[in-house]
């Protein structure tokens, strides 16, 4: 078996992955059939508009598909196709979506979109759905859009409180990181975890190690996604190791928004070298023409890893994690014996 096989075979866990980032072209496609407009429909065109030229360009493009998602029939198919995808190609287990239900529901407001109450049960009805057709267990993180400041995060954490779907677990922020102190979100974020919802900003993708910091000490960050220039700050990798606080990695990505010049330029071995537990994520896969098991790839490249470490990437997805404690051990356990069926070691 190969490296590949083994990975492509491999059950996984992906906690750092966005909603409709994750729309396929195949799904963007039908999407913009249904809205058409400045989206093109035809799959080779959508490749020629998904090329970016860096983050701002990517967050261009990224509302442009926002925008297609405008019924509650588009978030039910939306998710649901992507747990489709997620299951049938990726060996995918547990996924923890990153939902920013404030660009779906703010054009309510004005005449258009939808209200939280139909997102909500558009998104738990795909996801008791894929877990019945697909067994594939997913879970909610609601997302501050950092681009829409303090009126994004006020609404964000009333749909967060008020109006709760049941596979709700986590609280983010992400978005454009310079001009958006992680401060405007403190507020927020302690009313969230007062609620018992875990913390999970992004930082340190395009901003330097301070904005990791300030996710720690002000919105009490139980994970950071990207983190990427925590490499800079030997203090910072110090402190991540000895707390255990994962950072969610997401190599393709980071190249993709120039938040890394190169794969062999990211970082990811510095963190592993200084004992900060990974995981390995895809964000938004179709965007940045990746997937989850490209990505374990990349890490099993960089970090140059036999199949027992790439088993043992997978398995630090698991624990990190918030999922039930019965599906972590179904997972971990599914794992192993993938692991054993492939080298005879468990």
């Amino acid at each position: 078996m190969s490296m590949r096989e083994f990975i492509v075979g491999l059950p996984k866990a992906e906690l750092h992955v966005h909603h409709v980032g994750s729309a396929s072209p195949r799904i963007v496609s039908e999407l913009a059939a249904r809205h058409p407009g400045t989206v093109p429909t035809d799959l080779d065109d959508l490749k020629d508009f998904f090329a970016f030229r860096d983050f701002a360009h990517f967050i261009e493009v990224y509302l442009a598909v926002v925008a297609l998602v405008k019924t509650p029939e588009d978030i039910r198919l939306l998710t649901y196709e992507v747990a489709r995808e997620m299951a049938e190609e990726q060996h995918i287990r547990y996924a923890e979506l990153t939902c920013t239900p404030y660009t779906s529901v703010l054009p309510f407001r004005e005449g258009v979109g939808m209200p939280i109450e139909a997102y909500t049960e558009a998104i738990e009805d795909a996801r008791v759905a894929a877990e019945r057709d697909f067994g594939l267990v997913l879970r909610w993180i609601f997302d501050i859009p950092g681009e829409d400041g303090i009126q994004g995060a006020d609404a964000t954490l009333t749909y967060a409180l008020d109006h709760r779907p049941d596979a709700l677990v986590a609280f983010g922020l992400g978005g454009p990181e310079i001009g958006v102190p992680r401060a405007w979100f403190q507020p927020h974020f302690d009313a969230a975890r007062a609620a018992g919802l875990h913390s999970v900003p992004h930082a340190g993708e395009t901003t330097g190690p301070e904005t990791v910091w300030d996710s720690l000490r002000l919105l009490g960050a139980e994970r950071i996604g990207h983190g990427t220039s925590s490499a800079q700050d030997p203090a910072l990798l110090a402190h991540l190791a000895e707390t255990g606080i994962p950072l969610e990695v997401c190599p393709s990505s980071n190249v993709a928004t120039r938040a890394v010049a190169s794969l062999e330029e990211h970082p990811l071995g510095a963190f592993v070298e200084a004992g900060v537990t990974v995981t390995i994520n895809s964000d938004d896969p179709p965007m940045f023409g990746t997937t989850l098991d490209r990505e374990y790839e990349i890490a099993a490249d960089l970090l140059g890893l036999d199949e027992a470490g790439v088993a043992d990437l997978a398995r630090a997805g698991v624990v990190a994690s918030f999922a039930p404690e019965d599906v972590k051990d179904r997972i971990l356990g599914e794992i192993n014996a993938h692991l054993a069926a492939a080298t005879g070691v468990s």
